[in-house]
């Protein structure tokens, strides 16, 4: 009898701890946990805050030469040059036309549901001390192509400048492609540099439930539900604009690449959660890099739009940012004609862009869209400077299904997209290979 009820046992426990080995199961239970902690000792959660922003910095610290590896393999490594820059062409065509798209549906979004209408707020009795200083050379196309351009060629490598780093990482794997057999070894060094660097990029990633743990204690202990109702209803609309964006729009482009926007999140799961959790896109970059490999997405195609995206794609942020401005001007009783808000949405369309590795980027580029437009008092941030972190969530988890989206789309214009893996992938037929394992015991494309 016993030993039947044990072996009955054994399969259980098993599949449990498959569960408890899984990233995406230690992420949602220390969310959980964050929660309770935050909740029931508001003190001690809101101490927690360091956890999170150790856990950002080591991911900061391995960005760059994810990048650099990725990318300058990739187009070493291609037969024709041209392939590169119909990449990049096509990468950010479709970037424009997403986040356009995304500001438009804010934009509507914002004029049919009125979420600041009624508030009749005074500009002049608003706090502006939370209102951080706007990041002006972003207001620019020449402070643009400034922030593009390093100090030195190596300079880039150690910094947290995405746009530069992935522009040196373009010219080096150029000059690696053109000179042949004499830069092989070189080549070959970087490809050994590149497996060494994705194993840090595992280790640190294990590290993600601390991230999370840390970032909802805090959130939850400096954010209580009485802060909250009055700016309910925006937080209600954006979440709810966010989930229609995400089953309407890009599932759409899902169906039309012949795969599921349902299968991809789950194969994404542990990605999406740690995103969520730690309210940074960039958290994830080096690991969706690889998963995007593994789902068989070509390594030139992953390694130009995925660094390009986090910087030109962030639809997520596009909603927001034009919700956020007709939520303010409605606030303080500003009406905005539809020339002036189109004229906004072109200016954010400048400012949006080269903003990645910023902390709390889409609040900065937003107070420097008011600061160069000028119909919207600065001092109307105040408004919405507390639950900035919790519109985040929505916009980051756009950010990161959104780019991850786009390299599939891509990977397909470019006939570099292996379908058959994919289905394989997001389509087990059996059991179902854990992503972390299956990461391990495929070799990246283009090794």
């Amino acid at each position: 009898m016993t030993s039947t009820t044990t072996a009955s046992d054994r399969p259980l426990r098993s599949r449990l701890n498959r569960l408890i080995r899984e990233l995406w199961f230690q992420v949602v239970l220390a969310a959980v946990l964050g929660i309770a902690v935050g909740t029931a000792a508001p003190g001690f959660g809101e101490a927690l805050s360091p956890l999170n922003d150790w856990f950002i910095a080591l991911v900061k610290m391995i960005v760059i030469p994810v990048v650099f590896c990725v990318v300058t393999t990739g187009i070493a490594s291609m037969d024709n040059l041209r392939k590169a820059g119909r990449i990049g062409v096509k990468a950010i065509g479709y970037f424009l036309v997403l986040s356009l798209a995304s500001m438009l549906i804010g934009l509507v979004v914002a004029n049919v549901f009125q979420p600041g209408a009624g508030l009749d707020v005074d500009p002049s009795t608003l706090n502006t001390d939370d209102v951080p200083k706007t990041s002006e050379e972003h207001a620019t196309f020449t402070g643009f192509i400034s922030s593009l351009i390093p100090t030195s060629l190596f300079g880039a490598l150690t910094g947290d400048a995405i746009l530069a780093a992935l522009l040196v990482s373009i010219v080096f794997g150029i000059a690696l492609n053109m000179a042949g057999e004499e830069a092989a070894p070189l080549t070959n060094g970087i490809r050994a540099l590149s497996d060494v660097v994705f194993r840090i990029v595992g280790w640190v990633m294990r590290l993600a439930p601390v991230g999370t743990f840390g970032a909802l204690a805090m959130v939850v202990s400096t954010y209580g539900a009485e802060s909250l109702k009055q700016l309910a209803y925006l937080i209600v609309l954006f979440t709810a604009t966010c989930i229609v964006y995400v089953l309407v729009l890009l599932g759409a482009i899902m169906r039309i690449c012949g795969l599921g926007l349902f299968a991809l999140m789950r194969f994404l799961k542990a990605e999406l959660l740690v995103a969520l959790s730690t309210c940074s896109s960039e958290a994830v970059l080096p690991q969706l890099v690889r998963k995007l490999e593994t789902l068989g997405v070509g390594r030139p195609v992953v390694g130009i739009v995925i660094p390009s995206g986090f910087s030109f794609n962030l639809d997520g942020s596009a909603v927001y940012l034009t919700m956020a401005s007709m939520f303010m001007a409605q606030a303080v009783g500003i009406d905005l004609s539809w020339q002036q808000q189109l004229v906004m949405v072109g200016v954010m369309m400048l400012t949006s862009k080269g903003t990645a590795g910023i902390a709390g980027g889409a609040f900065i580029v937003l107070a420097s869209t008011v600061t160069a437009v000028g119909h919207i008092p600065l001092a109307a941030l105040s408004l919405i400077v507390g639950i900035d972190r919790i519109l985040n969530e929505g916009r980051v988890f756009i950010n990161v299904l959104g780019n991850a989206i786009a390299t599939i789309v891509i990977g397909k214009w470019e006939n570099d997209f292996d379908s058959t893996q994919a289905r394989s992938m997001l389509y087990p037929k059996n059991t179902p290979p854990s992503p972390e394992t299956a990461e391990e015991t495929k070799a990246p494309a283009g090794t």
